[in-house]
């Protein structure tokens, strides 16, 4: 009976895992349902201190020690999540993963560590995630909201009405990357400090246009700097108000009379904000003066919050990659018929194919979207319009996907009428070569561009041996077809497998 109430009691819980910059943070939350909406209440967090970006070399290579330290944590957050499901866990990083060219050498140790895939995901994503999770705290609203969110190596800018944002931007620089640059040696004076408040102001001129066009009516700050700040100008005497241009003021003359950070003088500030301090002031401070920001509240959700949402959301089946598929279709003038068709006919095929679980129904999803967007690169050109899809799936902002769910995307699309060899080394498993060909013969059963009465063709497959049976009758009907099936039983021998094809 105690294990069936535990189990019951962790299908409500879901977790979420931010690899950030300067911080790797875990939250648990619950899902309740009040008024017929789900609302996420966080009942467990653990932050720790990284410091990741300070470990990035000017050849932007992560060093060992900095590794070391990750791999550390990941191990700790992973014995607290042993026991979940891995459709109840997101775990995403941020910029310090999307930079590092060694990423992709260290990361498969991370997820080891962790136990559960970790999604490197885009700017304008961790923007779309962290607006997510500062609104699920705010009350409601009509009016315009402007949130900033310095992190360590990058900085979010969103503005938006609602669940919804209506401008994201993501801006390479952090309290970290700053800190490190402008105050290498803990010592700050008015050189420096202007200095690092120009270099930021330049980061933020390129979007400042847009957004002020837009205009907001309430500001908030997110995340570590903002909270820092937030607790030293209220503790410190600096502002009654929150975050504003007069108590940033105030706080830079003393911390430049004083030449560095001396925590004992500082009431509010917290050990692990000491030295990212005034990496993290000067942006601010150059916020506050481009947008001429006179005053800023902290808003507690951030990213593992927006996470967490994004999350229950997938669970309730309101899943935000749906929305992006669709948008997508709409700007590149997809033939959504034409789409529709390729989709049935791909998702028959695949569930033949695999063995239902919780990786293959993400898969399937994959498929699923790759089937709508299978001919997005159309709107390009007809010749090579795959690879004009894969490209545009490869760099485009897709609010929802990680930049590996856009990576298989394109895989995918690119994969359903080319040479297979040209994604042999993409693929991960046997699972997404069925899901290719799946795709494959959809698209080649539906050339036509014709509703199919019925599907004249079943396929199995098994290892490395794959066998299509098609009926006698209607292959005689439709030579294109039979020329090109046969021509898949030479494609797929370059990549290994042994296509076969008969008639019944």
């Amino acid at each position: 009976m105690q294990s069936l109430i535990y189990l019951r009691h962790m299908e409500h819980l879901l977790a979420a895992v931010d690899l950030g910059s300067n911080s790797f943070r875990l939250s648990v939350g619950r899902i309740e349902l009040v008024n017929g909406l789900p609302h996420i209440y966080q009942i467990d967090r653990l932050k720790e201190t990284v410091r990741l970006a300070a470990g990035l070399n000017d050849q932007k290579i992560l060093d060992d020690s900095s590794i070391e330290r990750a791999i550390s944590v990941l191990h700790r957050f992973g014995e607290r999540l042993d026991s979940f499901h891995p459709s109840r866990v997101r775990a995403v990083a941020t910029n310090t993963f999307r930079v590092a060219r060694n990423t992709s050498d260290f990361l498969p140790r991370a997820e080891t560590a962790l136990g559960f895939p970790i999604e490197v995901i885009a700017g304008k994503e961790e923007a779309r995630l962290i607006y997510t999770g500062v609104n699920h705290t705010l009350p409601a609203s009509k009016n315009k909201r402007l949130i900033i969110d310095i992190g360590g190596g990058s900085t979010e800018v969103i503005i938006g009405i609602g669940d919804e944002p209506i401008n994201l931007s993501s801006l390479y620089m952090g309290c970290v990357s700053y800190s490190r640059k402008f105050f290498p040696d803990g010592l700050v004076d008015a050189y420096r400090m202007r200095q690092a408040e120009m270099a930021a102001r330049r980061e933020i001129e390129v979007i400042t246009k847009p957004f002020k066009r837009l205009g907001w009516v309430e500001a908030y700050g997110s995340s570590g700097t903002a909270k820092a700040l937030f607790a030293i100008l209220q503790e410190g005497g600096f502002s009654s108000q929150g975050i504003t241009a007069q108590g940033l003021k105030a706080l830079k003359e003393k911390l430049i009379s004083e030449g560095r950070v001396i925590p004992s003088n500082l009431p509010g500030i917290k050990t692990d904000r000491t030295d990212v301090l005034l990496g993290g002031l000067a942006i601010m401070s150059a916020f506050f003066d481009e947008f001429g920001i006179e005053k800023m509240q902290t808003g507690d959700g951030a990213l593992r919050l927006g996470v967490l949402v994004d999350l229950s959301g997938r669970e309730e089946s309101h899943d935000r990659r749906d929305e992006s598929v669709k948008a997508f279709m709409k700007r590149y003038h997809v033939d959504a018929r034409q789409a529709s068709r390729v989709k049935r006919t791909a998702l028959a095929l695949f569930d033949t194919l695999v063995q239902p679980n919780q990786t293959n129904q993400e898969l399937r999803h994959s498929l699923s979207w790759a089937a709508d967007l299978h001919e997005i690169g159309m709107s390009i050109s007809r010749a090579g319009y795959h690879k004009h899809g894969a490209y545009i799936l490869n760099h485009a902002d897709m609010p929802g996907f990680s930049k590996v769910d856009q990576s298989l995307l394109a895989t995918l699309v690119v994969a359903h009428t080319s040479k297979l060899t040209r994604v042999q080394s993409a693929l991960k498993n046997r699972s997404q070569w069925y899901a290719i060909l799946a795709l494959r013969l959809a698209v080649l059963l539906c050339r036509r561009r014709e509703e199919l009465s019925r599907l004249a063709l079943r396929v199995k497959a098994e290892n490395q041996h794959i066998t299509a049976t098609v009926d006698k009758k209607w292959l005689a009907n439709h030579p294109l077809t039979d020329f090109s099936l046969h021509a898949e039983e030479a494609e797929w021998a370059k990549v290994g497998f042994d296509f076969s094809l008969m008639t019944a």
